[in-house]
Protein backbone atom coordinates (compact mmCIF):
# COMPACT_ATOMS: atom_id res chain seq x y z
CA UNK A 1 0.00 0.00 0.00
CA UNK A 2 0.94 3.10 -1.19
CA UNK A 3 0.18 6.70 1.32
CA UNK A 4 0.66 9.78 -0.32
CA UNK A 5 0.93 12.51 1.97
CA UNK A 6 2.04 16.00 3.28
CA UNK A 7 3.33 16.80 6.87
CA UNK A 8 0.78 19.77 6.84
CA UNK A 9 -1.70 18.43 5.28
CA UNK A 10 -4.54 17.88 7.71
CA UNK A 11 -6.88 15.40 5.63
CA UNK A 12 -3.46 13.60 5.25
CA UNK A 13 -3.11 13.80 9.32
CA UNK A 14 -6.67 12.17 9.70
CA UNK A 15 -5.59 9.07 7.39
CA UNK A 16 -2.11 8.42 9.45
CA UNK A 17 -4.00 8.76 13.01
CA UNK A 18 -6.14 6.05 10.86
CA UNK A 19 -3.20 4.08 9.56
CA UNK A 20 -1.44 4.22 13.07
CA UNK A 21 -5.20 2.86 15.23
CA UNK A 22 -5.21 0.27 12.48
CA UNK A 23 -1.70 -0.84 12.66
CA UNK A 24 -2.01 -1.24 8.85
CA UNK A 25 1.57 -0.69 7.14
CA UNK A 26 1.70 1.41 4.03
CA UNK A 27 4.71 3.45 2.47
CA UNK A 28 4.72 6.94 2.88
CA UNK A 29 5.13 8.91 -0.40
CA UNK A 30 5.82 12.87 0.00
CA UNK A 31 4.34 15.17 -1.83
CA UNK A 32 5.59 18.76 -1.50
CA UNK A 33 2.66 21.31 -1.86
CA UNK A 34 4.85 23.92 -1.02
CA UNK A 35 7.00 23.10 -4.26
CA UNK A 36 3.40 22.35 -6.40
CA UNK A 37 4.68 18.80 -6.15
CA UNK A 38 0.62 17.50 -6.31
CA UNK A 39 0.54 19.35 -9.80
CA UNK A 40 2.92 17.43 -10.98
CA UNK A 41 2.36 15.05 -14.08
CA UNK A 42 3.17 12.34 -11.96
CA UNK A 43 0.80 12.88 -9.20
CA UNK A 44 -2.00 13.97 -11.37
CA UNK A 45 -2.29 10.35 -12.57
CA UNK A 46 -2.71 9.15 -9.23
CA UNK A 47 -4.97 11.67 -7.91
CA UNK A 48 -6.61 14.68 -11.32
CA UNK A 49 -8.00 16.71 -8.53
CA UNK A 50 -3.88 17.22 -7.10
CA UNK A 51 -5.25 16.99 -3.50
CA UNK A 52 -4.03 15.06 -1.33
CA UNK A 53 -3.98 12.35 0.38
CA UNK A 54 -4.33 9.39 -1.92
CA UNK A 55 -3.78 5.76 -0.73
CA UNK A 56 -3.08 3.25 -3.45
CA UNK A 57 -3.84 -0.66 -2.89
CA UNK A 58 -1.43 -3.43 -3.68
CA UNK A 59 -3.89 -4.32 -6.73
CA UNK A 60 -3.69 -0.49 -7.81
CA UNK A 61 -7.02 0.51 -6.38
CA UNK A 62 -6.82 4.20 -5.34
CA UNK A 63 -8.46 5.82 -2.91
CA UNK A 64 -8.47 9.77 -2.52
CA UNK A 65 -10.98 12.07 -0.27
CA UNK A 66 -9.58 11.56 3.36
CA UNK A 67 -13.16 10.52 5.04
CA UNK A 68 -13.87 7.70 1.98
CA UNK A 69 -10.45 6.90 2.84
CA UNK A 70 -11.14 6.53 6.39
CA UNK A 71 -14.30 4.34 6.43
CA UNK A 72 -12.61 2.30 3.56
CA UNK A 73 -9.66 1.57 6.08
CA UNK A 74 -12.67 1.10 9.24
CA UNK A 75 -14.66 -1.32 6.35
CA UNK A 76 -11.61 -3.52 5.95
CA UNK A 77 -9.72 -3.69 9.36
CA UNK A 78 -12.76 -3.22 11.28
CA UNK A 79 -10.75 -3.42 14.84
CA UNK A 80 -10.44 -1.14 16.09
CA UNK A 81 -13.57 0.67 15.05
CA UNK A 82 -14.09 3.93 14.19
CA UNK A 83 -17.85 4.24 14.05
CA UNK A 84 -19.97 2.91 17.01
CA UNK A 85 -21.81 0.26 16.58
CA UNK A 86 -25.68 1.97 16.93
CA UNK A 87 -26.88 3.79 13.61
CA UNK A 88 -27.81 7.06 16.01
CA UNK A 89 -24.47 6.80 17.34
CA UNK A 90 -22.95 6.70 13.33
CA UNK A 91 -24.90 9.30 12.64
CA UNK A 92 -23.50 11.50 15.22
CA UNK A 93 -19.83 10.80 14.59
CA UNK A 94 -20.72 11.33 10.53
CA UNK A 95 -21.93 14.50 10.99
CA UNK A 96 -19.35 16.18 13.89
CA UNK A 97 -16.53 14.66 10.99
CA UNK A 98 -18.37 16.15 8.18
CA UNK A 99 -18.74 19.52 10.07
CA UNK A 100 -14.52 19.39 10.28
CA UNK A 101 -13.78 18.34 7.09
CA UNK A 102 -16.18 19.36 4.78
CA UNK A 103 -17.49 22.63 5.94
CA UNK A 104 -14.50 24.00 8.44
CA UNK A 105 -11.45 22.49 6.59
CA UNK A 106 -12.09 23.25 3.07
CA UNK A 107 -11.84 27.20 3.81
CA UNK A 108 -8.32 27.05 4.91
CA UNK A 109 -6.65 25.08 2.19
CA UNK A 110 -3.70 26.23 0.18
CA UNK A 111 -5.70 26.19 -3.15
CA UNK A 112 -8.58 28.73 -1.01
CA UNK A 113 -5.22 30.75 0.65
CA UNK A 114 -3.80 30.98 -3.01
CA UNK A 115 -6.87 32.34 -4.50
CA UNK A 116 -7.34 34.84 -1.85
CA UNK A 117 -4.14 36.27 -2.29
CA UNK A 118 -3.25 36.33 -6.11
CA UNK A 119 -7.02 36.51 -7.32
CA UNK A 120 -8.71 38.78 -4.87
CA UNK A 121 -5.44 40.56 -3.60
CA UNK A 122 -6.06 40.33 -0.08
CA UNK A 123 -4.15 42.02 2.32
CA UNK A 124 -2.63 39.67 5.10
CA UNK A 125 -4.87 41.04 8.08
CA UNK A 126 -7.53 39.99 5.76
CA UNK A 127 -6.63 36.85 4.87
CA UNK A 128 -5.64 36.01 9.00
CA UNK A 129 -9.21 37.40 9.93
CA UNK A 130 -10.67 35.28 7.20
CA UNK A 131 -9.01 31.93 8.39
CA UNK A 132 -9.49 33.08 12.13
CA UNK A 133 -13.47 33.42 11.32
CA UNK A 134 -14.21 30.11 10.26
CA UNK A 135 -11.78 28.21 12.51
CA UNK A 136 -13.46 29.84 15.65
CA UNK A 137 -16.90 28.81 13.86
CA UNK A 138 -16.45 25.21 13.51
CA UNK A 139 -14.89 25.35 17.05
CA UNK A 140 -17.69 27.52 18.68
CA UNK A 141 -20.45 24.38 16.94
CA UNK A 142 -18.27 21.58 17.59
CA UNK A 143 -18.00 23.01 21.51
CA UNK A 144 -21.95 23.29 21.41
CA UNK A 145 -22.70 20.08 20.14
CA UNK A 146 -19.86 18.14 22.81
CA UNK A 147 -20.53 20.17 25.57
CA UNK A 148 -23.52 18.47 28.00
CA UNK A 149 -24.05 15.69 25.41
CA UNK A 150 -25.14 12.37 27.01
CA UNK A 151 -22.94 10.59 24.05
CA UNK A 152 -19.82 12.59 24.81
CA UNK A 153 -17.74 10.62 26.89
CA UNK A 154 -13.39 10.85 27.26
CA UNK A 155 -13.57 11.54 23.60
CA UNK A 156 -16.87 13.11 20.57
CA UNK A 157 -18.83 9.90 21.34
CA UNK A 158 -17.80 7.73 24.00
CA UNK A 159 -15.08 6.62 25.38
CA UNK A 160 -12.54 4.99 22.60
CA UNK A 161 -11.83 7.49 19.50
CA UNK A 162 -13.81 7.81 16.39
CA UNK A 163 -13.74 9.36 12.84
CA UNK A 164 -15.07 12.54 14.62
CA UNK A 165 -11.99 13.00 17.01
CA UNK A 166 -9.72 12.17 13.77
CA UNK A 167 -11.25 15.10 12.08
CA UNK A 168 -11.16 17.88 15.52
CA UNK A 169 -7.61 17.24 16.14
CA UNK A 170 -6.36 18.57 12.95
CA UNK A 171 -9.02 21.41 13.33
CA UNK A 172 -7.61 22.27 16.89
CA UNK A 173 -3.59 21.70 15.85
CA UNK A 174 -4.65 24.78 13.08
CA UNK A 175 -6.27 26.70 15.81
CA UNK A 176 -3.40 26.73 18.04
CA UNK A 177 -1.42 27.29 15.27
CA UNK A 178 -2.98 31.00 14.58
CA UNK A 179 -2.76 31.15 18.53
CA UNK A 180 -6.63 31.00 19.09
CA UNK A 181 -7.16 30.46 23.28
CA UNK A 182 -9.33 27.44 23.57
CA UNK A 183 -10.52 27.94 27.41
CA UNK A 184 -13.87 29.21 25.97
CA UNK A 185 -14.22 25.79 24.26
CA UNK A 186 -13.58 23.23 27.40
CA UNK A 187 -14.99 20.18 25.96
CA UNK A 188 -12.78 20.59 22.85
CA UNK A 189 -10.23 20.74 24.46
CA UNK A 190 -10.27 18.32 26.55
CA UNK A 191 -10.79 15.75 23.75
CA UNK A 192 -7.90 17.29 22.00
CA UNK A 193 -5.52 16.48 24.75
CA UNK A 194 -7.10 13.47 25.48
CA UNK A 195 -6.75 11.71 21.65
CA UNK A 196 -3.25 13.88 21.26
CA UNK A 197 -2.25 11.79 24.89
CA UNK A 198 -2.69 8.53 22.51
CA UNK A 199 0.72 7.55 20.50
CA UNK A 200 -1.07 7.09 17.73
CA UNK A 201 -2.32 10.49 17.62
CA UNK A 202 1.18 11.79 18.50
CA UNK A 203 2.64 9.76 15.81
CA UNK A 204 0.81 11.29 13.22
CA UNK A 205 0.79 15.07 14.51
CA UNK A 206 1.69 17.61 11.20
CA UNK A 207 5.14 18.80 13.00
CA UNK A 208 6.57 14.56 13.63
CA UNK A 209 6.78 13.67 9.97
CA UNK A 210 9.87 13.05 8.14
CA UNK A 211 9.20 15.64 5.75
CA UNK A 212 8.45 17.95 8.48
CA UNK A 213 10.85 20.93 7.70
CA UNK A 214 13.44 21.19 10.56
CA UNK A 215 12.60 24.35 11.51
CA UNK A 216 9.29 23.94 12.15
CA UNK A 217 10.02 20.67 14.74
CA UNK A 218 9.54 21.53 18.43
CA UNK A 219 12.81 22.25 20.25
CA UNK A 220 13.69 19.19 22.64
Amino acid sequence: MKFFSFWRSLASFRVRIALNLKNVPAEVIFVDIDANAHRDGEYRKVNPQMALPALVEDDGTTLFQSLAILEYLDEKHPSPPLLPADINGRARVRALALMVACEGHPLLTPRVRRYLDHELNLRDTQQAAWRRHWIVETLAALEGHLADNKDTGKFCHGDTPTLADICMVGHVTIALNQQIDLKIYPTVKRIFETAMALPEFAKAHPLAQPDTPEAMRPKV
